[in-house]
């Protein structure tokens, strides 16, 4: 195993690491925002690492021009959709019974 598959394989299973850190904190943190910064950091990064591992492995220029790409525009529509999920959540807060913004 040469070391450029070293670094591709610890890139490949760090960023799935993230992705799996970012799931566990989808299911277990208690609400909408705090779901939301678990989710969108984690995936970000996990993201950023997958595609930095096959940028290494290809060591093509056209190929780690498309990964980063990839990468930009998966960062770019995260950043959207938390902010508009969070939006939504923070204006219907209200809407909740008062036990549950006491609880929050």
């Amino acid at each position: 195993m040469t070391p450029t598959d070293l670094i591709t394989l610890s890139l490949l299973l760090a960023g799935c690491g993230f992705y799996l850190a970012g799931t566990v904190g989808l299911l277990r943190f208690p609400d909408v925002f705090c779901r939301l910064h678990a989710l969108t950091k984690a995936d970000n990064l996990g993201l950023f690492l997958v595609c930095s591992g096959l940028a290494v492995h290809s060591g093509d220029w056209r190929i780690v021009s498309l990964l980063l790409l990839i990468w930009l525009v998966g960062l770019l529509a995260a950043t959207v959709s938390a902010h508009l999920i969070a939006r939504h959540a923070h204006e219907h807060e209200a809407d909740a019974p008062e036990e549950e913004n006491e609880l929050r």
